[in-house]
């Protein structure tokens, strides 16, 4: 037997390939799923099952792509309804991958169809949990996403995952290995560790949710607590998870179009697409096409993307250093963002040749900023408005004095709170989402916002007043 997990962290999300004696099994696979292909053609095994632990909403599974491809069977828990061919298991079902046996336990709560994956070695030892997002490493399933779809209170889905952890995972022997869905950074928890593999008897010892004196109640009010708002775009890659998608190979093959600066400049003029420039944000803020909106590919890009752009129909218009043009397709397609049309032939520098007409994000040094807002004894110098445009628990945790919070995630609620006059300053934690927020208050008209370089990071090295540390759990 071998496993081997598949950890992309723009997503932090884990596939897995588990191999034995001639077959293989594929575990929530990325939507580009030549990887896997490869992989059993390398080993000569054939891909018999794709397991699915539920219908995910922060990314596009490949599983209609990679059955298409292999003729392996997709599998889906109880409940689960799908628009292309699939077996739905049973609970207690048990599948044979080479001389592996792999049990399907139906684990409700993340949403109804939820499932979790147990493997037993070849001598019917209990050996290791492909857990979905039913339970993550310090973390349990957010309960909040399918309530909607499914007509339940997130109260109801919480006690429902919490009857899942207790009757399904915590009865499981302590030494089973946990293979989690998703790791820190995903929206699909709140508190997950930076490990990608855990173990059964850590997560009891460790993990808030998994304590073996916590009553129901206090479940569901403590994985309740501080949830944000689902994101927008959840919804979109849900569907694409349960009705299907056009190919990975097709989405590349329409979106790879070069445009020369002329095409590129009339495409964003004569129709709705968002220019969206995927360069690192040090060379987006000394140079862009007007209205563009950045979400650099070195940062969380597919996540942002789908956060910030939301409808999945949008056309896009794309800004990538060349060679990268494949990457950035294929990591918008992750999130379901398929309807690139058209590149910028040569990018800025050809728009720059061209004699295209460029904007720019006016910058600060954070010790520049200091001198600004804390000017020696000159009681006639007004202190600056400054915007933190990190998450919420980041502001909490600590901020820079008088700054507003104002969460890149929910930009669009704070838009009448920045100034149309006057300059103001905004920075993030090391300055990536700042230069996003700039970019897409520039995009609608307001052009007086000052970027800190290198964010928080930097504003803490200097002699700026912050906030005492306050640990996120003993807030109310």
């Amino acid at each position: 037997m071998e496993i081997k997990q598949i950890y992309t962290g723009c997503l932090a999300q884990g596939s897995y390939y588990i191999k034995c004696n001639g077959e293989a099994a594929i575990i929530d696979p990325l939507r580009e799923v030549q990887q896997y292909i490869d992989m059993a053609e390398k080993d000569g095994v054939k891909i018999k099952y794709i397991f699915e632990t539920h219908f995910h909403a922060d990314f596009v599974s490949g599983h209609v792509t990679l059955a298409e491809k292999t003729g392996a069977q997709i599998v889906y828990g109880p409940s689960a309804q799908t628009e292309f061919d699939s077996l739905i298991g049973e609970d207690g079902q048990r599948f044979k991958v080479g001389k592996l046996e792999i049990e399907l336990l139906h684990t409700p709560g993340h949403t109804l169809e939820s499932s979790s994956f147990l493997i037993y070695d070849k001598h019917g030892k209990q050996h290791s949990l492909f857990s979905g997002d039913t339970v993550f490493l310090g973390d349990v399933g957010r309960p909040d996403l399918a309530q909607k779809a499914d007509d339940m209170t997130q109260e109801e889905l919480a006690g429902m995952l919490f009857d899942s952890i207790r009757e399904k995972i915590m009865p499981l022997n302590d030494d089973v290995i946990i293979y989690p869905g998703h790791g820190a950074g995903s929206a699909c928890g709140k508190n997950m560790s930076k490990e990608t593999v855990g173990t059964i008897g850590h997560e009891k010892a460790n993990n808030y949710a998994l304590r073996a004196d916590m009553t129901r109640d206090e479940f569901i009010t403590e994985v309740l607590d501080g949830l944000l708002p689902p994101l927008e775009y959840f919804g979109f890659n849900v569907q694409m998870n349960k009705q299907g998608y056009i190919s990975i190979d097709e989405v590349i093959k329409s979106g790879t179009n070069l445009m020369s600066p002329d095409a590129f400049e009339i495409a964003a003029n004569d129709t709705e697409a968002i220019i969206l420039d995927v360069r690192h944000q040090t060379e987006f803020v000394q140079g862009f096409v007007p209205r563009s909106i950045f979400i650099g590919l070195a940062g969380g890009f597919a996540p942002w993307v789908g956060t910030l752009l939301v409808d999945v129909k949008q056309p896009l218009l794309l800004v990538v250093e060349k060679g990268l043009e494949k990457e950035a397709i294929v990591r918008l397609s992750r999130v379901g963002f398929d309807n690139v049309i058209g590149i910028l032939d040569g990018g800025l520098k050809s728009w720059k040749a061209a004699g295209k007409e460029i904007d720019t994000i006016d910058t600060i040094e954070a010790i520049d900023l200091a001198k600004l807002v804390e000017p020696g004894n000159d009681n006639n110098v007004p202190t600056p408005t400054i915007f933190d445009v990190r998450k919420p628990g980041e502001f909490t945790s600590e901020h820079l004095e008088n700054a507003k919070s104002t969460p890149l995630d929910y930009l669009k609620n704070h838009i009448s709170e920045f100034p149309s006059e006057g300059d103001f300053y905004i920075h993030c934690a090391g300055g990536y989402r700042s230069v996003i927020a700039n970019s897409i208050l520039k995009s609608k008209g307001i052009h007086n916002g000052i970027d800190v370089l290198g964010g928080y990071s930097a504003i803490t090295k200097t002699d700026l007043t912050v906030t005492d540390y306050v640990c996120p759990s003993t807030l109310k």
